[in-house]
């Protein structure tokens, strides 16, 4: 297991797991910041989509789509006669994905305001993202309910936050602050992807932007 040396956490999100209550308002209070805060991530956020190779006609989750920045990149790769499934349980943050893709031609898309655990999928999908979904990917529930809605073969990618190696801490300095914003526990922060490899073996997992960034990727068995 990798290991790395972590600022030292002011709060207890260190020793909890995931609390769905404090991600709500967490994301409730940056429904109109988020978009501008996730734009340094964008070239992660494409290089993750690409990754899905979507095809014509397939349906993709997007778990925690929050203002909905990926389903235009989405509703692209499955044209048309896809369609895309987007989850999020916080509705300011749904509320926005709405309006960004409110009168626009392509593919269909389904919004679903509920928890990953809790959202009422219909049938069954080709791909699944999880773009800096931390608090998701630590709840085994949450996963649990998304893979029983997959394919077999479909493919699965995520990506987000992680500790970098033990030499760069100005590097970890910035994944704490980011993180104190965006997830609602730091447990895990090590390998955030762990729950999901357990649950898609052969998961290959890439370092970005000096190990602060993961890109996780595999396919159901």
């Amino acid at each position: 297991m990798r290991s790395s040396r972590k600022p030292r956490e002011t709060n207890v999100r260190s020793r909890r797991g995931p609390d769905r209550d404090a991600a709500l308002a967490q994301y409730e209070k940056r429904a109109a910041t988020y978009d501008l805060e996730l734009a340094l991530f964008e070239p992660i956020r494409k290089l993750a989509i690409r990754r899905l190779e979507l095809r014509p006609g397939e349906t993709v989750l997007d778990i925690g789509c929050g203002t909905g920045l990926s389903l235009e990149h989405l509703r692209h790769g499955v044209e048309k006669t896809g369609r895309v499934i987007g989850i999020e349980q916080s509705p300011a943050m749904i509320e926005r994905a709405r309006s960004r893709i409110a009168g626009r031609p392509g593919a269909n898309v389904t919004l679903l305001c509920a928890p990953a655990e809790e959202a009422e999928i219909d049938g069954c999908a080709d791909a699944a993202l999880f773009h800096f979904t931390h608090d998701v990917l630590r709840r085994p529930a949450a996963l649990d309910r998304v893979l029983r809605h997959l394919r077999r073969g479909a493919r699965v990618v995520a990506c987000g936050l992680q500790w970098a190696p033990p030499w760069a801490a100005p590097v970890n300095l910035l994944v704490w602050g980011a993180a104190l914003r965006s997830v609602s526990s730091l447990r895990g922060l090590d390998r955030p992807w762990s729950l999901l490899a357990e649950r898609v073996p052969g998961l290959d997992v890439e370092a970005l932007l000096l190990g602060a960034v993961y890109l996780a990727h595999g396919t159901r068995a």
